[in-house]
């Protein structure tokens, strides 16, 4: 059986591929990449991601609108904020998280439109 997903035969593109090999990037920005993608990958992280683009919320509003314990989404808020896609913010006795940047919110919105398309 024929496949069509894959070359016939072999050949380097040589001019193409010297191309795309100036302009990769570093490993450092790669592994940077794959953990933000990783913070992604979690359906908690996401929904969560998703309710701070609308709202800053503090942990108990976001435990309240997930469903989920309080440390469970402290737990999670934790990873987000190591890995730079929330901050918080102190008010008295209140801790109040938002997206860390406009760089979160663009990666949300896409990722959004891509999954409804």
């Amino acid at each position: 059986m024929k496949r069509y997903d894959v070359c016939e035969e072999r050949c380097i593109h040589e001019e193409t591929v010297r191309k795309v090999e100036d302009e990769m990037l570093g490993d450092e920005v790669f592994s940077h990449l794959s953990n933000d993608f990783k913070m992604l990958g979690d359906l908690t992280r996401v929904k969560m991601l998703f309710a701070l683009s609308r709202e800053e919320l503090c942990v108990c509003d976001l435990a309240s609108i997930l469903n989920l314990s309080e440390s469970a989404i402290s737990h999670q808020l934790r990873l987000l904020r190591n890995h730079n896609m929330v901050k918080f913010r102190r008010d008295g006795k209140m801790a109040y998280y938002s997206l860390s940047d406009q760089h979160v919110v663009q990666l949300l919105k896409m990722g959004v439109e891509h999954a409804q398309e």
